[in-house]
Parts: C-alpha cells; sequence; structure tokens
C-alpha cells in the first residue's frame, strides 16, 4: 500500500472537464470529502451531446452542501477550450492549482472516424497546453484520463499495465496513447508527477448520452430497435461511475515519487492504472439486465416486447470484442477495486432516467 503524499486539504484543484460525467461526480466527491478547498473547474461545454446535460450537472454542483461550513470550499467555473494555451496559461497564473486532473477531452471511438479533427485539437493539443503549464507552474500531480481503448487489438486478456499498446484501432485510442507518451516525456524531462488513468466503460446516472446503455434506452423509450454489434458477442468491463471517482480521489492524494537513477538524472515519477470491474459483461446479459432495470423503473412498459426491438449486426470500424481490466496494481497500491455490480448500477441509472425525463415531460405539458 502505498502512503499518501498529497494534501487536498487547503489545495486548488484544477479539474478539467468538470461539466463532463466523471468530471462533475469529481467534483461533487472532493466538495463531499474535503474542508477547505478550492476546485477550478475547466468545460468548453461542447455539443458534442446534449448541452442540457453537461448544464444540469454544472448546477447540480451548485447544490452540494458544504464540508462543516460553505466559507471553507469555493468552486470556480471557467468555460473554455482546452486547445486555447492563453486561456490555460491565464487558470494557471492566475489559480495556481497543486492538482490538475485532466478530464477534458473528445470522447468516442466511432465518432473519431467522422471528425477527426476535435480529437487533435482537444486530446493532443489541448493536453499539450496542460502538460506546458504543470511545467512552469510547480503542480503536485497531474492526473489524467486515458482510455481501455489504448488495448486495441490485444489479444491477451485481462488487459494489463504492462502489456504493449502499440496497435490502436481508432484515432480516439491512438490520441489517448499520445497522452501517455507525452506525460512520460514530461514526467521525465521536468520532474513532473504524473498518473494515468485507463478507464473501462464509465457508465451511471447523468452519464454520455452517446454511451450504448443511454443510447439503448433513448431507442427502446422511442419503440426503435437497438442494434447489438459483433452478433451480441462483445464483452465489456462496465464499471460503475461511483467506483471511477473512488479509484481518481484515491490516486490524486498519492503522486510517484521523485527520485534520481543511478546517472544522477530524474526517474519519471510516473505511473498508468486500470479502472475497470475487473469482470467484463457479455453484451447480450447486458441489454438483458438494463431491460429488466427499465421496466422496473417505469420506463418500459411491464410488456414491452424486447425481441421485436433487437437487431444482430456486424462489428463496427473501431470497436473492439472484449475490454477486461487487470486492477492488480490499484488493489495492491491502494487497497481497492471497483465492486458495484451490474444490477445495481443499471438500477441508479433507470431510476434517474426515470426521473429526469419524467420531470422534463412533466415540466412541458405545465
Amino acid at each position: 500500500m502505498v502512503v499518501n503524499n498529497v494534501t487536498l486539504e487547503g489545495k486548488t484543484v484544477l479539474v478539467t472537464g468538470a461539466a463532463g460525467f466523471i468530471g462533475c461526480n469529481l467534483v461533487k466527491r472532493l466538495f463531499h470529502d474535503v474542508c477547505y478547498i478550492r476546485v477550478i473547474g475547466l468545460d468548453s461545454i461542447s455539443d458534442y451531446y446534449d448541452v442540457n446535460i453537461k448544464h444540469e450537472r454544472l448546477e447540480s454542483i451548485k447544490h452540494i452542501p458544504s464540508k462543516e461550513g460553505e466559507k471553507r470550499q469555493e468552486w470556480i467555473f471557467v468555460k473554455g477550450n482546452l486547445a486555447d494555451k492563453a486561456l490555460i496559461e491565464r487558470v494557471f497564473e492566475d489559480y495556481r492549482p497543486a492538482v490538475v486532473v485532466n478530464l477534458a477531452a473528445q470522447a468516442g471511438v466511432r465518432y473519431s472516424i467522422t471528425n477527426p479533427d476535435s480529437y487533435i485539437e482537444s486530446n493532443l493539443i489541448g493536453f499539450y497546453n496542460i502538460l506546458e503549464a504543470c511545467r512552469h507552474h510547480e503542480v503536485e500531480h497531474l492526473v489524467y484520463a486515458s482510455s481501455s481503448s489504448v488495448y486495441g487489438s490485444n489479444k491477451k486478456v485481462p488487459y494489463s499495465t504492462d502489456d504493449k499498446v502499440d496497435n490502436p484501432v481508432s484515432l480516439y485510442a491512438a490520441t489517448k496513447k499520445s497522452n501517455e507518451l507525452m506525460a512520460h516525456a514530461y514526467s521525465k524531462l521536468y520532474n513532473i508527477p504524473s498518473t494515468g488513468l485507463r478507464f473501462f466503460t464509465v457508465y451511471g446516472p447523468a452519464g454520455r448520452p452517446d454511451m450504448a446503455y443511454f443510447g439503448f434506452t433513448d431507442k427502446l423509450v422511442k419503440g426503435e430497435k437497438i442494434k447489438i454489434f459483433n452478433y451480441g458477442n462483445c464483452k465489456r468491463d462496465f464499471t460503475y461511475v461511483d467506483d471511477i471517482v473512488e479509484g481518481v480521489v484515491r490516486i490524486m492524494r498519492h503522486a510517484p515519487e521523485k527520485q534520481n537513477g543511478e546517472d544522477g538524472l530524474p526517474v519519471p515519477p510516473y505511473k498508468v492504472y486500470n479502472i475497470g470491474n475487473n469482470s467484463p459483461e457479455n453484451l447480450l446479459d447486458f441489454v438483458t439486465t438494463l431491460q429488466e432495470e427499465l421496466v422496473r423503473a417505469g420506463v418500459l412498459p411491464a410488456d414491452y416486447d424486447f425481441e421485436a426491438h433487437k437487431e444482430l449486426v456486424a462489428m463496427q470500424p473501431g470497436d473492439v470484442p472484449v475490454t477486461y481490466a487487470d486492477t492488480t496494481p490499484l488493489e495492491e497500491d491502494f487497497g481497492f477495486k471497483p465492486s458495484t455490480s451490474l444490477r445495481d448500477g443499471l438500477r441508479h441509472f433507470a431510476e434517474w432516467y426515470a426521473n429526469y425525463y419524467g420531470m422534463k415531460q412533466r415540466n412541458s405539458l405545465d
């Protein structure tokens, strides 16, 4: 077990992608857990998916009760793009963050095939701007989002951070692998402690509408057919958002140690971890569980004909048949392993969906 060497109390933390799914939940968790903390949230609020969900996430942050007194915590939101170098420099200069959690990125495997420019801008140029700012402002720890997509066409499972990841099958995966390489270079050259997190299929309430479970739900509600790729033979390591956030918070508190090698030069203070459920689920089983929970939550009627709304199709370009995380290093170093069951996680999502969209419908009738 590692020993915490970064104190969050009394510090300024920058969270990019703060209006995003993981980012919003992380900010709320920090305010719940930590006294005397200032969180700077940065997000471009792009229209990659419904911006109303992003605005509602930001609104939910404002309503988190402060821990032991409102004056002890501060929330500042900055709307802007990671690729805006002047803006990033100004944020670091004005607020001097001690810890940076870079979650902002252009996400999505299939979108990268049709919209490659946005991945280069956000994931490469934007991340470079973060690294440069960390270089010039004595940041104690840079934590950044990578992805299980970096494992690409690897045949060996479960995926280990010791595996070679030189075979990306999408531009998105290539940009995330590039992030790891760039962070390693900056850790080596400038002794910046950095930790990359390979997230495995994150899901939960108020998640990304472009994710399969959300898209399936939207289509079923509309009476449309859902396409199940690779004829249902895909397996995914679905990871509930609270488990992801728990891992991020633990990792934030321990920066890789700075040390010199035999040549007297810095050994890069650099680590990469998988955060996944370590229990891949068959896509057909996943859909069955989702349908059952949607019925239970009242999103779908009890007599819904699921078979009539299912279509088994071939694999899409950029997809992989299986994702499966080896989380042993995470367990050994931080005593933590994601454990929320798929049933529980989808139940939370279905209940949120029923409330969120039900409320919207009621409001539109008022």
